[in-house]
């Protein structure tokens, strides 16, 4: 029986990988149709697609300056189409405030900031080296991005609720990330791989903690659920004693007194 080669497990790994981050970059569709139906961002924020631009921008970078990196530039390249897609969304339905905030960082990061480590990147190094800073500089911004999820997770265990953090999210994130460190490993590319190590550990942190608070958050929708209800029930009770009030307000404008039982409910 013969084995895979590293190459071709490569292959599969990272054609596993451009399959699931792809799923990954449709996630907010349903936001931007919603976004689209309703002509407004609704108090949405543009900063995690501004983020995932640059992150997509730079890895498409990097791709382009090593060899063989064709299962990178692919998957970056649709990534970037996707998320420039979202912003034009957002910046036509955004209110003004938003659109100039939205404009701005698009000027100064994605813009002013790619297109001056592009640069620089070009005239100062050449052959390795420059793929060497280029994979430094994505190695730290992806651990950047991966180390975002702890203000949620902080606020998961603060609040004992996971709304904020869905589970299939979290899980086709750590899938990514399982795929993209196999991929970088076996073709020895440690920029790709040692990132998505920090984003397996905290997907799985984020699964564990959804496990753990998941019945929490529902006994916390059923509680208020609870107090709906009473709330719901008092108004009834409420309800029936001013129609009994204004019987016996009616009644007792007639010739004979009403005799009634005094009593506290």
């Amino acid at each position: 029986m013969e084995f895979l080669t590293h190459e071709e497990l490569a292959f599969i790994f990272g054609l596993l990988g451009n399959i699931i981050s792809f799923l990954v970059f449709l996630a907010p569709v349903p936001t931007f149709y919603r976004i689209y139906k309703k002509k407004s961002s609704e108090g949405f924020q543009s900063i995690p697609y501004l983020v995932a631009l640059m992150s997509a921008f730079l890895l498409l970078y990097y791709g382009s300056v090593k060899d063989k990196a064709y299962l990178i530039i692919s998957i970056n390249a649709i990534g970037c189409a996707i998320e420039l897609i979202y912003i034009i969304l957002y910046l036509i339905y955004a209110s003004k405030e938003e659109r100039i905030f939205t404009a701005k960082l698009v000027v100064v990061f994605n813009i002013g900031g790619c297109g001056m480590m592009m640069v620089c990147t070009m005239l100062l190094a050449k052959g390795s080296k420059r793929v060497t800073i280029v994979g430094w500089i994505c190695a730290a911004f992806a651990i950047a991005v991966f180390a975002a999820p702890l203000s949620i997770m902080r606020r998961v265990i603060k609040t004992k609720s996971v709304e904020f953090m869905p589970l299939p999210l979290s899980f086709f994130l750590t899938l990514s990330a399982i795929a993209w460190f196999f991929y970088g490993f076996l073709i020895k590319d440690f920029f790709i791989a040692l990132p998505n190590i920090l984003g397996i550990l905290f997907g799985l942190v984020q699964m564990g903690l959804y496990m753990l608070y998941k019945n929490s958050s529902k006994q916390q929708d059923d509680g208020t659920k609870e107090v709906m209800k009473t709330e719901d029930s008092n108004t009834v009770v409420d309800d029936q004693c001013c129609k009994e009030m204004k019987e016996i307000l009616h009644n007792s404008q007639s010739t004979e007194p009403i005799k009634t039982n005094a009593g506290m409910v």
